[in-house]
């Protein structure tokens, strides 16, 4: 018999088909067993009655724990009774792989325990609905860009320094000299503008903050745009298209996820562009009316960017920070350049920051004077100076940190169920 992934059951309804699959739940009434089966690809219930299959199924079913694996064949039918809108009349069945005592039982289970054994709690149908909204993320953020003429490359991983400096990095030998794990492709990816006009990389970058809060992780997956001519306002406008197109996706592609997840989808349908637009002093006047102590000067903490971020029904841009609490690369306001042309992009209903991009700074004189200002290894930056030396044009770019973006579209309260195996402070296992 033809074996059939349950995401292509619909093709085969009434015919004789074979499917392979994990028991993740089982019951009997003595006569018949009733199977809920999982193949990775869908969900199904299987029904044996013990009058139609030999003794030896019948003595198969018996020896079924959870999480064993079978192969069961027999006809399909569609069932909208069922929660997975099929059942499958078995005909004959055979055990794969009987489960040991499987340790995530149908009880509550601690977080921790959990996490300890994430290698089984991604099976879970929770977690597989966040797998494959992340999925649908990152194929979305990647349509979008070719869509755009944007041409998709690789940034290193391993560098000799960091485009805002080595205190929160992960640090390595690199035979007889020091490396660090990349928290950003930007550098690399303003050289390769200059080259393909518009770019981008997608990949892991890793930050050694000591830091415990719901949104942040030392392994985490990063998407880095940078476009030549392109400068602030333009560069803010490519921000807010892609988050609409992605949202948008994801409510066309994953009802069924977001369905599981219990997602209030009528948040996520406001997502519409223009997003709202406020200044870095604009946020600072709103959070003291909210209650908040910040001060001009202080960059937005967590706390802060969820008071603001409630204030709005849909993702907001925060612009023009002082320079002075922002990166060195960052074009100064020509209005002020007490302060930067830069944005962050928060989500709502208090997720925060996901975006964070600027105009970059593209006078030699400007870059070099903020190289030493910020105390940073001139020779490390010297290929860097070259893009102003040889041909300098106004870019702009941004990053877009994925597990951030999939906690808040799937309306997760912290980011470690949002990547397969989180590296958090204190988890370096599984």
């Amino acid at each position: 018999m033809k074996h059939v992934y349950l995401s292509d059951l619909a093709n085969f309804l009434g015919q004789e088909i074979t499917i392979k699959a994990w028991v993740f739940n089982f019951r009997s009434s003595g006569k018949i067993f009733f199977l809920q089966l999982r193949d990775g690809t869908g969900r199904i219930q299987a029904v044996i009655s013990k009058n139609e299959v030999s003794a030896e199924v019948w003595q198969a079913c018996e020896k079924i724990t959870m999480e064993t694996s079978v192969e069961v064949s027999g006809q399909a039918m569609e069932d909208k009774r069922s929660p997975f809108g099929y059942e499958m009349q078995v005909k004959d069945l055979k055990l794969i792989s009987i489960a040991e005592e499987y340790p995530i039982a149908k009880k509550e289970h601690g977080v921790d325990f959990l996490l300890d054994n994430r290698h089984l709690w991604i099976r879970s149908e929770r977690q597989t609905a966040i797998l494959r909204i992340r999925d649908e993320i990152i194929w979305s953020m990647r349509e979008f860009f070719r869509q755009q003429g944007y041409v998709l490359t690789d940034t290193p991983i391993l560098t000799p320094t960091s485009c805002e400096g080595t205190t929160t990095l992960f640090s390595t030998d690199y035979f007889d000299e020091k490396a660090y794990l990349s928290q950003s492709g930007q550098l690399y990816l303003e050289a390769l503008a200059m080259a393909l006009g518009r770019v981008y990389d997608f990949g892991p970058t890793f930050r050694a903050e000591k830091s415990k809060t719901r949104r942040h992780m030392m392994e985490f997956w990063m998407l880095d745009a940078e476009a030549a001519f392109v400068q602030h306002e333009e560069n803010m406008e490519v921000q807010e298209k892609l988050v609409q197109y992605v949202v948008s996706h994801i409510l066309r592609n994953r009802a069924r996820e977001l369905e599981i997840l219990k997602r209030d989808i009528s948040l996520l349908e406001k997502v519409k562009t223009p997003f709202p637009r406020i200044s870095y002093q604009e946020a600072v006047d709103k959070l003291k009316v909210l209650g908040s102590d910040i001060k001009f000067g202080d960059d937005l903490g967590a706390d802060d960017e969820t008071l603001l971020t409630k204030e709005f029904d849909k993702p907001v841009f925060v612009t023009n920070y002082p320079a002075k609490i922002k990166a060195f690369y960052m074009q100064p306001d020509p209005t002020n350049p007490e302060l930067a042309m830069c944005d962050d992009l928060l989500a709502p209903e208090g997720y925060g920051e996901i975006i964070g991009g600027s105009e970059r700074v593209w006078d030699l004189k400007i870059l070099e004077k903020r190289i030493k200002e910020y105390k940073l290894p001139q020779k490390d930056f010297d290929w860097y100076l070259d893009l102003r030396r040889y041909g300098s044009v106004p870019h702009s770019g941004f990053g877009i940190g994925l597990e951030r973006t999939v906690a808040w579209i799937c309306g997760l309260d912290h980011v470690r169920e949002t990547i397969p195996f989180p590296r958090l402070l204190n988890r370096l296992r599984p």
